[in-house]
């Protein structure tokens, strides 16, 4: 990400910084449909982030693709056109992040997006039709959104269901579990968290998962969010890694390092 990027996006999440509850919701998903539409066009996102194009230019083809959305929302995509950006590509990841960030912010304390995100993401691995009806490139976005809501209606927010439908009916390159976790580390970060995902052979108890949290927290210098993954072929202990630190203490790994001390 470069400098015009990261300029752009701390501004628009100070544009966001005062909005909760329901508005932050419908900003979310009216942003999520707007960074839609623009990528699918590449002369649209060529055009909204030529520096040559006027600011007056801007905001009249904003104003005219999404004249039914919230004030608020073509306001912010007005000043989001404006402002300079690496790339056109991270003009529409920065509005999908910060749709993100608005359907964040619109959650109670004890709702824990992430989780249910990590959760989600965690099924659809497991599940190789699943994640094929879900990810696959080539699937009608209408159809992936209305299993994902038949698959989680009642079992999960508001706002998971928002980030979850925009995601599978983005065009991209990666596969939806990376989309997932990807977001996950947005609403994460939203609430001022790190991300830890732990890998264990069998499942640990919220107790151990508290107590784990904590001494990450105490370590990291910040909260810390945990992504359970349970991986029988670990043999025992955990695999930490938040970020690019890992810290691997699976019994699996001890073996392969005592194996290649022998062969020495």
């Amino acid at each position: 990400m470069g400098s015009a990027t990261r300029g752009a996006l701390d501004k628009g999440r100070a544009a966001l910084a005062s909005t909760s509850g329901a508005t932050a919701l419908t900003i979310g998903e009216q942003l999520f449909t707007a960074s839609r539409v623009i990528s699918g066009s590449r002369q649209l996102r060529s055009i909204l982030v030529d520096p040559s194009t006027e600011d007056a230019d801007k905001a009249t083809i904003i104003r005219n693709l999404f004249g039914t959305q919230d004030e608020r929302v073509q306001d912010l995509l007005v000043s989001l056109a404006q402002e300079r950006w690496s790339s056109p590509d991270d003009f529409v990841t920065g509005i999908e992040e910060l749709a993100i960030r608005a359907t964040a912010l619109s959650a109670g304390k004890d709702l824990s997006i992430e989780r249910e995100l990590f959760t989600f993401a965690a099924a659809v691995s497991s599940d190789s039709d699943l994640e094929l009806a879900v990810g696959s490139k080539l699937g009608d976005p209408a159809g992936k959104l209305a299993l994902v809501q038949r698959l989680l209606e009642g079992k999960a927010s508001p706002q998971t269901l928002a980030i979850l439908g925009h995601l599978v009916q983005r065009p991209g390159e990666r596969r939806i579990g990376e989309h997932i976790r990807y977001a996950a580390r947005i609403v994460a970060d939203e609430a001022q968290l790190s991300v830890a995902t732990v890998t264990s052979a069998a499942p640990l108890d919220d107790a151990q998962l508290d107590k784990l949290a904590a001494a990450l927290g105490r370590s990291n210098g910040r909260g810390v969010s945990i992504n359970q993954v349970v991986d029988p072929s670990v043999l025992g202990g955990i695999r930490v890694q938040i970020g690019d630190e890992v810290i691997d203490g699976t019994v699996a790994t001890r073996l392969d390092q005592l194996k290649l001390q022998l062969v020495g």
